[in-house]
């Protein structure tokens, strides 16, 4: 069991990514190279939570379910995809306007693999100080408490986000890399780890990650972050990384101890996608009631 606890997630993880790249080789095409890694991936990580789960009190209803399905279908697959066509689109045409080439910024005769390694380090970084104000801007923060609503972690609700949130996110995710001409199958690859990892991130699968905690942001690290406490949930901002917190001081994890509440202080914050939707926009809800 020890071996399945600190093996799983390097392994399922680096599978999904190098798997992406075989079939890219193989020439599949895109969609089935970035989409069947991130599946299968997925509901490997599902699988797990039933076979170790970290809390058994963590296992979601029917009704979280459905709700976080909703979420990860609408926000978290569907608007990334409308903002990515319309961006790349306005994206062009500007740029040929104005004459402007900036396609020569990026390393394109990199392999492939030292591509997504440096996206997902410029994409930490700026994701970074996105995150931290997210947290520490209060009309900021009004929208990023959607995603922290949940009282337990498990895989779906990595989907929960409200969507001018998720349209922020992409600003500094995908954007720039669109504008700079970044090749599908860098973006394939890296799409992959995003989402591979970030299920992991929100699963209810008891792994150890050992000492890639000073290296990758993964459960252990992003528990905390999800923490009721906010002295405690102010921390671990990295999406994919958690370099970022060890050189801004931001990295926190306790040793011995255990995460104890998640979710927001109101403990009444309200249910439901269309109630999330407007939530936000009433002052000090992730506090308290009205």
């Amino acid at each position: 069991m020890a071996l399945l606890r600190y093996g799983t997630y390097p392994v399922v993880l680096l599978a999904c990514v190098f798997g992406n790249m075989l079939l890219i080789r193989m020439g599949v095409g895109v969609f089935l190279a970035t989409y069947v890694p991130v599946t299968l991936g997925t509901l490997l990580v599902m699988v797990l939570e039933g076979v170790m789960p970290y809390r058994l009190e963590w296992r979601p209803s029917r009704a979280e379910v459905i709700q976080d399905s909703t979420y990860l279908a609408l926000v978290h697959v569907m608007l990334p995809k409308v903002l990515a066509f319309t961006s790349a689109i306005l994206l062009f045409e500007w740029f040929s306007g104005q004459g402007w080439r900036m396609a020569f910024w990026w390393p394109k005769d990199w392999p492939v693999l030292a591509q997504t390694v440096l996206m997902v380090l410029i994409v930490d970084g700026m994701r970074y100080w996105l995150h931290r104000i997210s947290h520490e801007w209060e009309p900021l923060w009004r929208f990023h408490a959607v995603h922290h609503a949940p009282q337990r972690l498990y895989t779906l609700n990595v989907g929960r986000f409200h969507p001018l949130d998720k349209s922020l996110q992409f600003v500094f995710d995908a954007l720039p890399f669109i504008a700079l001409g970044v090749q599908e199958d860098v973006l394939s690859a890296y799409f992959v780890w995003y989402a591979v990892n970030g299920f992991f991130q929100h699963s209810n699968v008891d792994v150890r990650l050992g000492w890639l905690n000073s290296v990758v942001s993964g459960p252990e690290l992003h528990r905390w972050h999800h923490s009721m406490c906010k002295e405690e949930s102010n921390h671990n901002y990295g999406n994919h990384l958690i370099v970022w917190d060890v050189v801004f001081g931001t990295r926190y994890f306790p040793p011995g101890r255990a995460v104890g509440t998640l979710g927001l202080v109101n403990r009444s914050y309200p249910e439901g996608f269309v109630a999330q939707m407007t939530a936000p926009f009433t002052p000090g809800l992730d506090k308290h009631g009205v």
